[in-house]
């Protein structure tokens, strides 16, 4: 008997918010898709706890997700918007999740 692969997952903020993302968004960070491609509890949860990321910066991360997911076979790409006060944070926080 297989178990079926949820097609969400639940991205949770180290103060607590919750972030539900369609999979094939998830599956675009290289460590989320680690995590989701494993034996790791995260794998059968359907639910990782980013420890490193709050809710403001996880949320801009999600956009990025499915900003990425929309356009990444497309030429022409808009540019998408990073406030300047995140930029540092956003960068560390790309370099951790492989995006």
């Amino acid at each position: 008997m297989t178990e079926e692969v949820s097609p969400y997952v639940t991205l949770i903020s180290n103060d607590g918010f919750q972030f539900q993302i369609s999979r094939d968004a998830a599956m675009v960070s290289g460590t989320l898709k680690g995590m989701l491609n494993t034996s790791f509890q995260e794998s059968s949860t359907n639910t990782i706890r980013l420890h490193e990321l709050d809710a403001v910066l996880l949320e801009k991360v999600c956009e990025y997700l499915y900003y990425n997911l929309k356009y990444k076979e497309s030429v022409d790409v808009p540019e998408f918007d990073i406030p300047t006060e995140m930029a540092l944070e956003l960068l560390v926080a790309a370099d951790f999740l492989d995006v």
